[in-house]
């Protein structure tokens, strides 16, 4: 029996479509998904997936087919019958991508949105011609760089400088951050040249974060403080299921702040405060990794979150503060009145998880 090729088309559509959707779900490519985030990315991860999948097989199968069937013949030295092209072929091979390139771009772009990284009344609010000499216009590349050095004009809000001083209000962030050494630039949202905001999902837009906690990168380490408690940590530990706030800053040079079973990136940049938000939902430690090339020993910055019930949260918690003030009336019994800050966490610094040198470059940041 003779089946036609529009049924074996049609089986092989059904065919190549349920393997795509498997595997596009079962890929096995993604670390465990650790974070509420998590799963819009993996979303948008997984319908790639699919996509690719799909194609591979078709382009793959048709490749393999045309091999096979097409293949020369024993004592045929004949030429192959001349082609000179299929118009609605090429139409057609052409406006799939293009709606397929379409389609995940929008949906790129919404998943982006959801996670808070695009404000398109940003653009509109600060316009990057305001308070420019409008000479600078006939100068190319002027205005650019304007924008990215310090625009809008000193009369607008300088967001990043109030982020700044609102961190730096914490004695335990202004001890190991140098931002009276680095000026706090203006944002310029017309070029893209602002301190980024990642994470904050729309039914969480509204809600106010969990627990604060402030991060500086430097070379080449992360250092974390708590700002209701004061404590300095190497080690970031954040309880399950509450949102967190972290705000980010480098004494010098760009880092970025890369967990990847929380899906979520984030530059930490010289002069801006950047944001991001997120809400653990599994146990466990996972790698926090530089993901921008910082240096030489770029490799060795990375350290652990951990992500622990709210009990043994309270309970590190409560060790990190016993362990502060025994630190303190040491300090205080050995040298009341000329310790300085730096002296003073050098001996502690293998219980912070932070190397000494890191500590000893801050030491001098400070001085400089």
């Amino acid at each position: 029996m003779n089946i036609p090729s529009s049924i074996w088309t049609l089986l092989i559509g059904i065919v190549l479509t349920l393997a795509s959707l498997w595997f596009g779900q079962n890929h096995g490519l993604l670390p465990t998904a650790a974070s509420d985030e998590a799963v819009l990315i993996d979303g948008l991860f997984n319908t790639m997936m699919i996509v690719s999948t799909g194609i591979f097989l078709l382009v793959e199968g048709i490749l393999i087919y045309a091999a096979f069937r097409y293949r020369r013949r024993a004592g045929d030295h004949e030429d192959g019958p001349p082609v000179e092209g299929n118009v609605p072929l090429e139409i057609l091979w052409t406006a799939i991508p293009a709606i397929i390139v379409l389609g995940i771009s929008v949906y790129s772009f919404e998943v982006y949105n959801d996670i808070g990284g695009f404000d398109p009344h940003a653009i509109h609010e600060a316009p990057i011609t305001q308070g420019m000499d409008m000479s600078m216009h006939s100068m190319p590349g002027a205005a650019l760089a304007a924008t990215l050095s310090d625009t809008p004009p000193s009369t607008a809000p300088n967001l990043n400088q109030e982020k700044s001083d609102e961190a730096m209000q914490d004695p335990a962030t202004a001890a190991v951050r140098n931002a009276d050494q680095i000026p706090q630039l203006r944002n310029a949202p017309g070029v893209g040249s602002v301190a980024p905001t990642i994470g904050t999902s729309e039914d969480k837009a509204g809600q106010a974060p969990e627990l604060l906690v402030n991060v500086t990168g430097l070379q080449y380490a992360w250092l974390f403080t708590y700002p209701e408690t004061g404590i300095t940590t190497g080690e970031l530990h954040v309880p399950i299921g509450r949102q967190v706030l972290v705000n980010m800053t480098a004494n010098d040079v760009i880092h970025a702040f890369w967990i990847p079973e929380f899906r979520l990136k984030q530059d930490v940049i010289p002069g801006r405060q950047s944001e991001i938000r997120f809400t653990p939902n599994k146990e466990g430690d996972y790698a926090l990794i530089c993901a921008e090339l910082c240096g030489p020993y770029h490799g060795a910055m990375r350290t652990q979150v951990v992500v622990e019930s709210q009990a043994a949260y309270d309970k590190w918690m409560q060790e990190q503060l016993v362990a502060s003030r025994e630190n303190l009336n040491q300090a205080v019994a050995v040298n009341p009145a000329d310790l300085s800050p730096y002296e003073f966490l050098t001996p502690y610094t293998k219980d912070m998880g932070i190397n000494s040198e890191i500590l000893s470059q801050v030491h001098t940041d400070h001085h400089h």
